[in-house]
């Protein structure tokens, strides 16, 4: 009796609508605070299929021309990475034939120090040295493009599909996953204001019910970004629980997208990794072919030692596409490049600062032009 007075009490004061949730879970409805609430009318829009892919279609559209238009934020967000690449406009200023080996074994060094990694690295190098001696590259702007161009060729050819690929079902499922600091709820809060600023209705679950603050920390970016939230009430629920939860009553209520939150994890604790297989179940019992994206977010400040954390998620549930967050506080940009070679996993979005506008839409030739002055 308590726990359902509880709950009532909840459901009151947050002005929840007026379904009651089972007794284990509750649902938060935040008001909008910038702009008018999602109408009846906007909603009815998107209940055919075809409206649906409509809808989505024009979120990546308006993802892909922020990514483009933001170039600034991402130039800036770059600048430690640009600094240390620096160097090799100074080698290739005064360029000429004899100093080719040195200039190469100079250009290699930069790259490392950004963490391309060995592998990227000899691959550019070479492909530079073959242009470079055949006749093809003659002076050190042509040699600045060959190498923008190798780089970007890398990017493009293993880790094209930038774009969220939220299917044609209603509600998309979208989990965030990743290890403890990475900035994973973060993430999803920034990524629910991207995306419900696109015109979509979005459900946030707080699948992490292992760490304390969890819930709490989405509840603010629920308030902040004015999107409804899905919580356990009980410590004992399980993630798999709430996540189905949340996603049913996504289907039921006609939300666009769920915005799936989940524990932090070491990828070495066998347990907890079996878990996120659970989650993925449990929303796919829900809607056919769920979760439509599985992102992954790795803290960009750790460079090439994301790659096996990223290995070992992929194993486990099939990773879609990744999120590097906190690039801006590191000259480790290469690592983008690296993460995508190694693995063929899109980078889908970049963390450039700490602003809710700083989760960036990934563009492989914007990124290049960031690194590269």
């Amino acid at each position: 009796m308590a726990a359902t007075a509880s709950a009532s009490a909840s459901f009151s004061r947050f002005s929840a609508i007026s379904k009651p949730p089972q007794p284990q879970f509750i649902l938060f409805n935040f008001p909008n605070r910038t702009k008018p609430p999602y109408s009846r009318t906007s909603s009815t829009r998107f209940t055919c299929s075809a409206g649906q892919a409509g809808l989505f279609s024009k979120i990546g559209r308006l993802l892909k021309e922020k990514a483009k238009s933001d170039v600034d934020k991402l130039f800036s967000g770059f600048s430690k990475t640009r600094n240390n690449l620096s160097v090799i406009d100074e080698l290739l200023l005064y360029w000429n034939l004899s100093d080719t080996d040195k200039v190469l074994d100079e250009l290699e060094e930069a790259l490392l120090v950004s963490d391309f990694g060995p592998k990227i690295t000899i691959k550019i190098v070479e492909n530079l040295r073959k242009d470079i001696l055949s006749g093809k590259l003659k002076s050190g702007s042509e040699i600045k493009e060959a190498l923008k161009k190798n780089v970007l060729d890398l990017l493009s050819s293993k880790g094209s599909k930038t774009e969220l690929q939220l299917g044609f079902r209603k509600p998309a499922v979208i989990m965030i996953i990743g290890v403890n600091g990475g900035g994973k709820t973060t993430s999803l809060g920034k990524l629910a204001y991207r995306l419900k600023n696109g015109g979509a209705k979005i459900l946030l679950a707080a699948g992490d019910t292992f760490r304390a603050a969890a819930s709490d920390q989405l509840e603010i970016w629920a308030e902040r970004t004015g999107c409804e939230i899905v919580v356990a009430e009980t410590e004992k629920a399980k993630a798999s629980e709430v996540l189905s939860k949340a996603v049913k009553r996504g289907k039921d209520l006609g939300y666009d997208i769920v915005l799936c939150d989940t524990s932090g994890r070491l990828h070495t604790n066998y347990r907890l990794m079996e878990e996120l297989i659970s989650c993925k179940k449990a929303v796919a019992k829900v809607v056919a072919g769920a979760p439509n994206e599985i992102l992954l977010v790795l803290d960009g400040t750790t460079g090439l030692n994301m790659l096996p954390q990223a290995r070992e998620f992929n194993e486990v549930v099939g990773v879609t596409g990744l999120v590097l967050t906190k690039l801006d506080g590191s000259a480790r940009g290469g690592c983008v490049v690296s993460v995508v070679d190694e693995l063929g996993i899109p980078v889908k979005f970049v963390g450039v600062g700490e602003g809710v506008e700083d989760l960036q839409p990934f563009d492989a030739e914007a990124f290049v032009n960031a690194i590269f002055m």
